[in-house]
Formats: C-alpha cells, sequence, structure tokens
C-alpha cells in the first residue's frame, strides 16, 4: 500500500504530491562552506592533464567540500602549421606527440598509447573543447563527465576526439543530443565560448598545462602549475583558507567510487587508496562484490569497469 503520509509541497509551484524520498536521511550541517573557487585550466588532448587525474580525484573526494571547481578550456592545439608548435618539447608535427605521450603514459602509468598521431592524428584540440563549453553551460558536472570520457578515448583507446564520428557518440552516452550538441559547437557561439575560456585562463595568468588555481573570498589565490603530488594541492588550499589542517574526508568506498566514474585505472585505485600496484586486485576483490565488475588489461596496466 502506498504511504499516504510520505507528501511534501514545494514552496515554488505550490504543487503538492509524493516526496519521492522513503528512507531517513542524515544532514551533515558542520560540513563547510565552499568559500574557495579552484580554476582547472586544461585541454583535452594535454597528456600530464591525464596523469593528474588519479591525484585530482582524491583531492576532489577528500577536500572537495572547500570548493567550486571550474574547468576551464586553455586551448592547446588550434591546427597544425609550418613551424614547431611547441618547440619546449621538440614538437613541430602529429608524429612528433606519439613519442612525448608515450613517455608520459610511461612515466605515470596512466595508460597512453599515442599511435593515432602516425595514422590518424588529431587536428586541432578546439572541437571537443568547444562542445565541452556547450556542455558545460547546460551542466557543469555533466561537462566534467564528459571531459574525463574524452580523455578515455583519446589516450587509453587510441580514439581521434577530434572527429565527429568519435565525439557524437561520447555525447550521446551522457544522454544528451549529440548531433545537434555539435552542431551548436560548430556555430559561432561555439567559438565564442571557447574564446571567453581563452581570455579568462589569460586573466588567471595560466600559460601551461595543467593550471590549478585556488582564489578565496578575499580574491588572493595561488597557482600551481603542472603535475603535482597531492600535498601540493593540499599545501595551496591550507594557504587560501588561512588554516594549518583543512578537514578532510574519508576516501569513499572503491564500490562508490566505481559506480561513480564507470571505470577506474590501477593506478587511480593506488593513489586513492595508498596501495602499490601489486596490492589491487586483492583490494579489488575484497572490496568489490563478484559480479558487480569486470576487469581488464591495456598498454600493460589494469582496469576496473562496473556491470
Amino acid at each position: 500500500m502506498e504511504n499516504q503520509n510520505n507528501m511534501v509541497c514545494n514552496p515554488e509551484t505550490g504543487v503538492c504530491g509524493p516526496a519521492g524520498e522513503d528512507d531517513i536521511q542524515m544532514i551533515d550541517f558542520n560540513k563547510p562552506p565552499k568559500t574557495i573557487d579552484l580554476y582547472y585550466v586544461t585541454d583535452p588532448i594535454c597528456s600530464h592533464c591525464w596523469a593528474l587525474e588519479p591525484v585530482l580525484n582524491r583531492f576532489t573526494e577528500q577536500y572537495g567540500d572547500y570548493f567550486n571547481i571550474h574547468t576551464v578550456m586553455g586551448g592547446l592545439l588550434e591546427k597544425w602549421g609550418d613551424g614547431p608548435v611547441d618547440p619546449a618539447n621538440g614538437i613541430s608535427g602529429p608524429a612528433d606527440v606519439a613519442g612525448h605521450w608515450q613517455e608520459v603514459g610511461e612515466q605515470t602509468r596512466m595508460p597512453i598509447d599515442g599511435t593515432l598521431w602516425y595514422d590518424n592524428p588529431v587536428h586541432s584540440s578546439y572541437p571537443p573543447s568547444r562542445a565541452f563549453k556547450v556542455i558545460q553551460k547546460q551542466d557543469e558536472g555533466l561537462a566534467n563527465v564528459f571531459l574525463r570520457h574524452l580523455r578515455e578515448a583519446v589516450f587509453a583507446f587510441n580514439q581521434n576526439i577530434a572527429d565527429k564520428e568519435v565525439l557524437v557518440p561520447i555525447i550521446n552516452k551522457l544522454g544528451l543530443d549529440g548531433e545537434k550538441i555539435f552542431e551548436e559547437a560548430e556555430s559561432e557561439r561555439g567559438q565564442q565560448l571557447l574564446n571567453e575560456d581563452f581570455a579568462l585562463a589569460a586573466s588567471l595568468g595560466a600559460r601551461g598545462f595543467p593550471t590549478i588555481i585556488l582564489v578565496n573570498e578575499e580574491n588572493k589565490g595561488v597557482k600551481i602549475v603542472g603535475g603535482r603530488p597531492l600535498e601540493f594541492y593540499v599545501s595551496g588550499l591550507k594557504q587560501v583558507l588561512d588554516t594549518d589542517e583543512p578537514e578532510s574526508q574519508p576516501q569513499p568506498a572503491l564500490s562508490n567510487l566505481l559506480k561513480k566514474n564507470k571505470l577506474l585505472f590501477s593506478k587511480e585505485i593506488e593513489i586513492m587508496y595508498d596501495l602499490d600496484k601489486s596490492d589491487v586486485a586483492a583490494f579489488v576483490e575484497k572490496e568489490l562484490e563478484s559480479g558487480t565488475y569486470d576487469e581488464n588489461e591495456i598498454l600493460g596496466e589494469k582496469y576496473f569497469t562496473q556491470q
């Protein structure tokens, strides 16, 4: 029998109906207010941003109650030209990127294939960046999920995310209309949104990726350039909060983390739970119920997906 007592009235619409929440929920009123803005300046094809994912995920899980994240597209590659695109890293053409990416993958153990740069190179990072901006205007959280899927596709699974045939299905998997999002992203409006991010990145003083900038209510902040260990970001948070020890939340249960992210690489589990690579398989077997996940391997690294 339906519980007729579990009704609620919406103060905005004046409509009353089932509450839709049957369980007693614990509410923590001691959570700190989000007084910090975290600007993450990045690009979908930034290899060091991909390598930072395990650390950034743990920082967000444990300290995310303090800050609101604003992901800013930086524009790593508009197009290939006749001259060097990234002289500091010796990159003049697409084939030069393959070795650089594979080196980053080997050093950080976030899987990077990179062979698409030889036979199907990304001609520009602007198409996926514009699509990100269009989605972000609708839903910031969903845009960050999209960015994660882009990176899985291009780095681990060697897909050209500048191609419409790759981009549209990734957008569709978010429950959005991929064709419609792509069309808007390729319009003048899409480029305008991207240009606004370029201006914001410049005003923040970001000249490379990844760059993390934490700003407090007094408009004072810290800038952390490049991929760093977790301690760097916690230290930056301490400075902008002007506190000795910000309170951290416990790491999430692995089952909840996998449910949220859908796919986790071994390195991400190691960083999140302070594990050695050799301990990951036993940890996963202990924490996850049999039949709820799949275990696979790519480029010598294990990864786990939710069934």
